[in-house]
Protein backbone atom coordinates (compact mmCIF):
# COMPACT_ATOMS: atom_id res chain seq x y z
CA UNK A 1 0.00 0.00 0.00
CA UNK A 2 1.56 3.41 -1.37
CA UNK A 3 1.18 6.51 0.79
CA UNK A 4 2.78 9.79 0.41
CA UNK A 5 6.05 10.78 2.09
CA UNK A 6 4.47 13.38 4.54
CA UNK A 7 2.23 10.56 6.14
CA UNK A 8 4.78 7.94 6.73
CA UNK A 9 6.44 9.05 9.86
CA UNK A 10 3.10 8.74 11.41
CA UNK A 11 2.13 5.47 10.27
CA UNK A 12 5.35 4.39 11.54
CA UNK A 13 4.61 6.09 15.12
CA UNK A 14 1.25 4.56 14.97
CA UNK A 15 2.80 0.78 14.11
CA UNK A 16 5.66 1.71 17.33
CA UNK A 17 2.49 2.70 19.60
CA UNK A 18 0.55 -0.50 19.23
CA UNK A 19 3.72 -2.71 20.83
CA UNK A 20 6.07 0.19 22.87
CA UNK A 21 3.63 3.01 24.29
CA UNK A 22 0.34 4.07 24.67
CA UNK A 23 -1.08 8.14 24.15
CA UNK A 24 -3.05 7.44 27.22
CA UNK A 25 -3.55 5.09 29.91
CA UNK A 26 -5.63 1.81 29.02
CA UNK A 27 -9.02 0.96 29.49
CA UNK A 28 -10.18 -1.06 32.53
CA UNK A 29 -9.28 -4.91 32.65
CA UNK A 30 -12.92 -5.93 33.82
CA UNK A 31 -14.07 -4.76 30.17
CA UNK A 32 -16.65 -2.44 31.59
CA UNK A 33 -15.45 0.47 29.29
CA UNK A 34 -18.03 0.61 26.65
CA UNK A 35 -16.25 -0.08 22.74
CA UNK A 36 -15.87 3.29 20.63
CA UNK A 37 -13.56 3.94 17.63
CA UNK A 38 -12.60 7.36 15.74
CA UNK A 39 -11.21 7.80 12.65
CA UNK A 40 -8.10 10.04 12.18
CA UNK A 41 -8.65 10.24 8.13
CA UNK A 42 -5.36 12.13 6.31
CA UNK A 43 -5.95 13.02 2.91
CA UNK A 44 -4.57 15.90 0.63
CA UNK A 45 -6.61 18.59 -0.72
CA UNK A 46 -5.35 21.29 -3.02
CA UNK A 47 -1.68 19.90 -2.61
CA UNK A 48 -1.79 20.63 1.39
CA UNK A 49 -1.52 17.62 3.65
CA UNK A 50 -4.88 17.51 6.06
CA UNK A 51 -6.96 16.01 8.11
CA UNK A 52 -10.75 15.46 8.51
CA UNK A 53 -12.74 16.64 11.78
CA UNK A 54 -16.07 17.39 12.66
CA UNK A 55 -17.81 19.97 14.90
CA UNK A 56 -20.72 18.36 16.87
CA UNK A 57 -24.04 19.82 17.25
CA UNK A 58 -24.83 21.99 19.78
CA UNK A 59 -27.88 20.64 21.58
CA UNK A 60 -26.11 17.40 21.72
CA UNK A 61 -26.34 16.03 25.26
CA UNK A 62 -22.50 15.44 25.47
CA UNK A 63 -19.46 17.05 24.43
CA UNK A 64 -22.02 19.56 22.16
CA UNK A 65 -20.07 22.11 20.08
CA UNK A 66 -16.99 20.31 20.39
CA UNK A 67 -14.45 19.76 17.40
CA UNK A 68 -14.11 15.36 17.14
CA UNK A 69 -12.71 13.14 14.85
CA UNK A 70 -15.58 10.95 13.24
CA UNK A 71 -16.48 8.48 15.17
CA UNK A 72 -18.53 6.23 17.52
CA UNK A 73 -19.64 2.97 19.34
CA UNK A 74 -18.54 -0.33 17.84
CA UNK A 75 -21.89 -2.32 16.77
CA UNK A 76 -22.18 -5.94 16.56
CA UNK A 77 -22.38 -5.89 12.95
CA UNK A 78 -19.07 -3.49 12.48
CA UNK A 79 -16.09 -5.75 11.83
CA UNK A 80 -13.99 -4.29 14.66
CA UNK A 81 -12.49 -0.79 15.07
CA UNK A 82 -11.94 -0.32 11.79
CA UNK A 83 -15.42 -0.69 10.44
CA UNK A 84 -17.07 0.98 13.00
CA UNK A 85 -14.61 3.95 11.91
CA UNK A 86 -15.86 4.09 8.27
CA UNK A 87 -18.86 3.34 9.16
CA UNK A 88 -19.37 6.34 11.51
CA UNK A 89 -17.42 8.64 9.30
CA UNK A 90 -19.73 7.65 6.33
CA UNK A 91 -22.52 8.66 8.38
CA UNK A 92 -21.37 11.74 10.52
CA UNK A 93 -19.66 12.90 7.22
CA UNK A 94 -20.93 11.38 3.81
CA UNK A 95 -17.45 10.31 2.63
CA UNK A 96 -17.41 7.10 0.37
CA UNK A 97 -15.36 4.45 2.79
CA UNK A 98 -14.52 2.65 -0.34
CA UNK A 99 -11.69 5.23 -1.21
CA UNK A 100 -10.32 5.16 2.58
CA UNK A 101 -7.04 2.83 3.12
CA UNK A 102 -6.85 1.96 6.84
CA UNK A 103 -3.20 1.89 8.12
CA UNK A 104 -3.26 0.80 11.54
CA UNK A 105 -5.18 0.82 14.77
CA UNK A 106 -3.85 2.34 17.52
CA UNK A 107 -4.76 0.71 21.21
CA UNK A 108 -7.55 1.86 22.56
CA UNK A 109 -7.40 4.99 25.01
CA UNK A 110 -9.50 5.12 28.26
CA UNK A 111 -12.06 8.31 28.89
CA UNK A 112 -13.03 8.13 32.59
CA UNK A 113 -15.53 10.96 32.50
CA UNK A 114 -17.27 8.63 30.17
CA UNK A 115 -15.92 5.33 30.39
CA UNK A 116 -14.98 4.90 26.72
CA UNK A 117 -12.55 2.72 25.59
CA UNK A 118 -11.51 4.59 22.28
CA UNK A 119 -9.36 2.95 19.11
CA UNK A 120 -8.41 5.75 16.87
CA UNK A 121 -7.65 4.14 13.38
CA UNK A 122 -5.23 6.01 11.64
CA UNK A 123 -6.14 5.95 7.29
CA UNK A 124 -5.24 7.54 4.08
CA UNK A 125 -7.98 9.26 1.94
CA UNK A 126 -6.69 7.18 -1.53
CA UNK A 127 -9.45 8.57 -3.11
CA UNK A 128 -10.84 11.94 -1.26
CA UNK A 129 -14.79 12.19 -1.72
CA UNK A 130 -17.24 14.88 -1.09
CA UNK A 131 -17.79 15.41 2.77
CA UNK A 132 -21.03 17.16 4.27
CA UNK A 133 -23.36 17.38 7.36
CA UNK A 134 -25.46 14.36 7.04
CA UNK A 135 -27.72 14.90 10.50
CA UNK A 136 -27.33 18.51 11.43
CA UNK A 137 -28.84 17.00 14.79
CA UNK A 138 -25.47 15.59 15.16
CA UNK A 139 -22.91 17.37 12.92
CA UNK A 140 -22.61 20.88 13.11
CA UNK A 141 -19.67 21.28 10.09
CA UNK A 142 -17.46 19.29 8.94
CA UNK A 143 -13.46 20.58 7.90
CA UNK A 144 -10.89 19.76 6.08
CA UNK A 145 -8.14 21.01 7.94
CA UNK A 146 -4.22 21.43 6.81
CA UNK A 147 -1.33 19.95 8.92
CA UNK A 148 0.62 23.06 8.26
CA UNK A 149 -2.26 25.47 10.16
CA UNK A 150 -2.53 22.75 13.15
CA UNK A 151 1.08 22.95 13.40
CA UNK A 152 2.02 26.59 13.14
CA UNK A 153 3.00 27.55 16.25
CA UNK A 154 0.82 30.71 16.51
CA UNK A 155 -1.97 28.09 16.42
CA UNK A 156 -1.19 25.99 19.50
CA UNK A 157 -1.62 26.68 22.88
CA UNK A 158 -2.53 24.82 26.64
CA UNK A 159 -5.81 25.25 27.39
CA UNK A 160 -7.33 24.89 30.98
CA UNK A 161 -10.54 23.15 31.93
CA UNK A 162 -12.10 24.67 35.25
CA UNK A 163 -11.58 21.01 37.08
CA UNK A 164 -7.59 22.37 36.67
CA UNK A 165 -6.86 19.41 33.96
CA UNK A 166 -4.79 21.52 31.28
CA UNK A 167 -4.22 19.84 27.47
CA UNK A 168 -3.03 20.66 24.51
CA UNK A 169 -5.38 23.00 22.29
CA UNK A 170 -5.26 23.96 18.58
CA UNK A 171 -7.17 27.34 17.18
CA UNK A 172 -7.85 27.35 13.38
CA UNK A 173 -10.58 28.48 11.00
CA UNK A 174 -13.11 29.85 13.88
CA UNK A 175 -12.57 26.10 15.82
CA UNK A 176 -11.11 25.32 18.84
CA UNK A 177 -9.87 21.63 19.18
CA UNK A 178 -9.17 20.68 22.70
CA UNK A 179 -9.77 17.62 24.91
CA UNK A 180 -9.46 14.34 23.48
CA UNK A 181 -9.07 15.00 19.56
CA UNK A 182 -6.39 18.03 20.67
CA UNK A 183 -4.83 15.20 22.74
CA UNK A 184 -4.47 12.33 20.27
CA UNK A 185 -3.46 15.24 17.28
CA UNK A 186 -0.16 16.32 19.51
CA UNK A 187 1.28 13.71 20.78
CA UNK A 188 0.95 12.19 17.34
CA UNK A 189 2.90 15.13 15.52
CA UNK A 190 5.37 14.71 18.54
CA UNK A 191 6.02 11.00 17.94
CA UNK A 192 6.47 10.88 14.49
CA UNK A 193 8.93 14.10 14.90
CA UNK A 194 6.64 16.79 13.02
CA UNK A 195 6.54 19.37 15.33
CA UNK A 196 7.54 22.91 15.25
CA UNK A 197 8.78 24.35 18.32
CA UNK A 198 5.72 26.30 20.64
CA UNK A 199 4.98 28.00 23.39
CA UNK A 200 4.15 25.39 25.61
CA UNK A 201 3.78 27.77 28.59
CA UNK A 202 0.75 30.06 26.89
CA UNK A 203 -1.94 28.70 28.77
CA UNK A 204 -5.90 30.32 28.01
CA UNK A 205 -8.70 28.87 30.02
CA UNK A 206 -11.87 27.20 28.57
CA UNK A 207 -14.31 29.18 27.48
CA UNK A 208 -17.56 28.65 30.14
CA UNK A 209 -19.76 27.18 27.67
CA UNK A 210 -17.92 24.96 26.49
CA UNK A 211 -16.61 24.47 29.68
CA UNK A 212 -20.41 23.39 30.66
CA UNK A 213 -20.15 20.26 28.73
CA UNK A 214 -19.24 17.08 30.55
CA UNK A 215 -15.19 17.00 29.49
CA UNK A 216 -13.61 14.77 27.59
CA UNK A 217 -10.05 13.74 29.43
CA UNK A 218 -7.14 13.59 26.67
CA UNK A 219 -4.28 12.15 26.30
CA UNK A 220 -1.36 13.73 27.99
CA UNK A 221 0.29 16.42 25.95
CA UNK A 222 4.03 14.75 26.72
Amino acid sequence: MTVPAWLRPMVDAAKDLSTHERLAMPPPVDGSARNSAVLLLFGESDAQPDVLLTERAAGLRSHAGQVSFPGGTIDPDDTGPEGAALREGAEETGLDPTGVDVLATLPPLWIPVTNYAVSPVLSWWRRPSPVRVVDPLEVASVHRVPLDELLDPAHRFQVRHPSGHTGPAFRVRNLLVWGFTAGVLARLFEIAGMDRPWDRDRVEELPSWRAATPRTEGPPAA
